[in-house]
């Protein structure tokens, strides 16, 4: 995520003032009605897949994924071949989406899984995480030098990897579904800014984007992940009504940090002006090393993150099949 490292130490020293008590009178989770029914999904995500991937994302063999640097490459290469192996189409000519005007190698890398509806394949469901890091530390005694970013946002990548997989597995999405791994997001939300004027320069049919950031540590709360921007938009309520749970909520943090407009969801937003928005797990209590060479994979809850996945699917089943776009920007 974006810009954080200058937040860090007064979130910490705000997050531990506040009292259990103050947190339930702020904190608001959109709860399922009971009269409505929840999405039911039988496929069931692989805990080993899951773990293997992000091990490998996160790996050293990665060098940090820094955006213009081989181990991006490497990570690129890796996402791609995943991509490839289950059956996920690139949406352009080729994978990646390059960069354009920056020194060194730079790109999105971008799937496409058609929907089966006649109608609704036209329009898009944007399924989204960064891939890219900060990379290598330079200048520092330490025997460790690699920034390997597991929870930033490695786990997120492999979140959506595994939608991706569903998909193309149980093709049952009448929306079409672009699957995208931004490079860039590190140096300034440079790979979402890019996709994002280029995809509405050519008029593409963006429904809504879920963007996945920093979901490796579960959460003390009685919601799975929070979500930015909670209440531009109905996304919060209709994913907790899709999943039948309190899937998602609101965090205070999030808003009084802004951290709506500091992952690669505002860049469509701000170009498409649909609900676009990120969910996390990390709440500035839960995880100490935020772009920290400890940000490794041995630290990632692997079942939490499993859990995750699951419990997102009916969530992003629904936002593919639904007849009409349920998700809808609230009015002032």
């Amino acid at each position: 995520m974006r810009y954080l490292y200058l937040l860090i130490p007064f979130l910490f020293i705000s997050c531990k003032t506040t009292s259990p008590q103050q947190k339930a009178e702020t904190e608001i989770t959109s709860k399922p009605s009971k009269s409505l029914k929840p999405i039911e999904v039988t496929y069931k995500v692989n805990p080993d897949e899951v773990s293997s991937f992000l091990k490998k994302l996160a790996s050293d063999e990665m060098e940090g994924r820094e955006t213009g640097e081989i181990g991006m490459v490497k990570a690129a290469d890796f996402l791609i071949d995943f991509l490839k192996k289950n059956n996920v189409k690139p949406y352009f000519k080729y994978y990646q989406d390059t960069l354009v005007r920056f020194k060194g190698p730079a790109y999105n890398v971008v799937g496409f899984i058609e929907g089966s509806d006649p109608e609704l394949k036209n329009e898009f469901v944007l399924l989204s995480a960064h891939y890219d890091h900060i990379g290598v530390e330079k200048n520092t005694p330490n025997a460790d030098k690699i920034n390997n970013g597991a929870n930033d946002d490695a786990s997120g990548v492999t979140a959506v990897a595994e939608m991706a997989k569903y998909f193309s597995e149980t093709k049952s999405n009448k929306r079409s579904v672009l699957i995208v791994f931004f490079t860039g997001e590190e140096k300034g939300l440079l790979g979402s800014k890019h996709l994002a004027k280029k995809l509405f320069n050519q008029k593409f049919n963006l429904y809504a984007q879920l963007n996945v950031e920093m979901i490796g540590v579960p959460m003390k709360r009685d919601y799975l992940a929070y979500i930015t921007g909670f209440e531009l938009s109905t996304m919060a309520k209709k994913i907790n009504e899709y999943t039948g749970k309190s899937t998602v909520g609101f965090l205070p943090k999030a808003n009084e940090y802004q951290l709506f407009k500091r992952s690669d969801n505002y860049s469509f937003y701000q170009q498409f002006k649909v609900p676009c928005q990120s969910v996390s797990t990390f709440d500035f209590e839960n995880f100490k090393y935020y772009h920290h060479v400890k940000d490794e994979f041995e630290l990632m809850d692997t079942a939490h993150l499993t859990t995750f996945i699951q419990d997102f699917l009916p969530a992003v089943t629904a936002m593919t099949t639904s007849a009409k776009r349920e998700i809808k920007m609230n009015t002032k």
